[in-house]
């Protein structure tokens, strides 16, 4: 009797594999046409999934970006999509709460346990903006339309977000393509002209976020401004 248990509980065990496998391989095969299984955060590696199975090219999306600064330091981007409309930049946020913010003022507020904790932390439009400022500068010769779009992941609700800029977008996972449609769909195509010359910049940028010392070097600049002892998000 024992035999037969086990037996079959083996059998559960194989059929589960190989039902399972071929889905997990073909997600993974799927993601790493863009970025590797284990790069960036896995609500980025989700997100990207779902913009290759929306229909957007491999070659259109752009994972873990640094770009380097003037003054030698990286803005790091969790994700990019270049469209005919222009380029879409993603801050990427995994937080349990409420949110409370404004879009002119340097700090959001998340809150826990229904009103008992606060915490405090940078604007994410004010963070993207400089995200997308790092990557213009990258671009002097050309007016490329930019879009901000601010995800935020987790067991969180948006509670009061005010005074949202234009072209800037604070949505929850399940709303992103319609957004990333919206944005393609109802504005002309971007009046940038060397398209080569972006993809180029953004190829690179993805380069140096393979590059180890480079993150690295980029903890330490976040850590330095921040404070080493302080906990960021």
């Amino acid at each position: 009797m024992e035999i037969l248990i086990v037996g079959l509980i083996l059998s559960l065990i194989i059929l589960y594999i190989v039902l399972d496998t071929p889905h997990d391989t073909k997600e993974r095969e799927l993601l790493e046409t863009v970025t590797s299984a284990d790069r960036g955060t896995p609500t980025e590696r989700s997100l990207v999934l779902s913009l290759l199975k929306s229909g957007i090219p491999a070659g259109a999306i752009f994972h873990d970006l640094y770009i380097k600064k003037p003054s030698g330091n990286f803005s790091q981007i969790d994700l990019v999509v270049a469209t005919k409309a222009g380029i879409i930049v993603f801050e990427v946020k995994d937080y349990s709460g409420w949110i409370f913010g404004n879009g002119s003022h340097n700090q959001w507020t998340k809150v826990l346990a229904y009103g008992q904790e606060k915490y405090k932390f940078y604007n994410p439009i004010m963070q993207n903006n400089g995200h997308i400022t790092a990557l213009q500068r990258k671009l002097p010769r050309e007016k490329v339309p930019f879009y901000s779009v601010i995800v935020f992941d987790g067991n969180c609700e948006l509670k009061d977000i005010s005074f949202v800029p234009r072209g800037t977008f604070i949505v929850r996972p399940w709303t992103v393509l319609e957004v990333v449609n919206n944005i393609i769909n109802e504005n002309e195509e971007g009046c940038y002209t060397d398209k080569h010359e972006v993809v180029r910049v953004l190829k690179e940028a993805v380069e140096n976020g393979g590059n180890a010392e480079t993150g690295s070097q980029h903890v330490e600049n976040v850590e330095d401004m921040l404070g080493k002892h302080r906990i960021f998000e």
